[in-house]
């Protein structure tokens, strides 16, 4: 989106928003690097800053605490995935032929080429069950991931079944010494999703 404008109340555009925006965002995806690579705990102003490529006073401009910081990586994580998700909606349509693959396909891409950013997404969840502020933004992920099962035909329970199943494969494939395959994942959501 560089070059596209924030159109303030008269229509015109606004170019010192857009570019508030963009810095932002840029902060935003450097939080979620550091804790990629290093986890919550590395999370400062300063590191971030470093990370950004922009000063100190830029961070705490942005984001006046840490915890502010933490939200907005959780909640940019969470709606990046939610678009990675409507994106692959709108191009394969969830259906009871291709559940198991598109399901499989997209465990292995987050615990294999989007391995450090599901950590990522994972540290800030756990960091949610302290932080209460948080939760919202934690909740939005799970939503995400309830959003793809929704288009499968299963009972309440089954669903819910389901969601909790796959937070479960994705957490003992993070620690796993080899990341699992789609092949991997097949099997076990062929059970739960046609468990006769």
């Amino acid at each position: 989106m560089a070059g596209v404008g924030v159109r303030s109340e008269q229509g015109r555009v606004d170019g010192r928003r857009a570019k508030g925006e963009r810095r932002r965002r840029e902060i935003i995806e450097a939080t979620l690097r550091v804790i990629e690579r290093e986890g919550v705990s590395a999370v400062t102003h300063r590191v971030v800053a470093r990370e950004a490529g922009v000063p100190t006073t830029a961070t705490t401009y942005y984001f006046a605490g840490l915890h502010d910081l933490l939200v907005a990586a959780l909640t940019t994580a969470a709606e990046d995935y939610a678009a990675q998700v409507n994106e692959l909606a709108s191009t394969t349509r969830l259906t009871r032929e291709n559940d198991v693959e598109v399901l499989a396909g997209l465990l292995a891409e987050a615990t294999g080429p989007r391995r450090e950013r599901t950590i990522a997404e994972y540290e800030l969840h756990l960091l949610a069950a302290r932080r209460p502020t948080l939760r919202p933004a934690a909740r939005r992920w799970v939503e995400v991931m309830a959003e793809i099962c929704r288009a499968l035909p299963l009972s309440e329970v089954a669903f819910r079944a389901l969601v909790a199943a796959v937070d479960g494969l994705l957490v003992q494939a993070l620690v796993a010494d080899t990341p699992p395959t789609a092949e991997d994942f097949r099997p076990v959501l062929e059970y739960l999703i046609r468990p006769e």
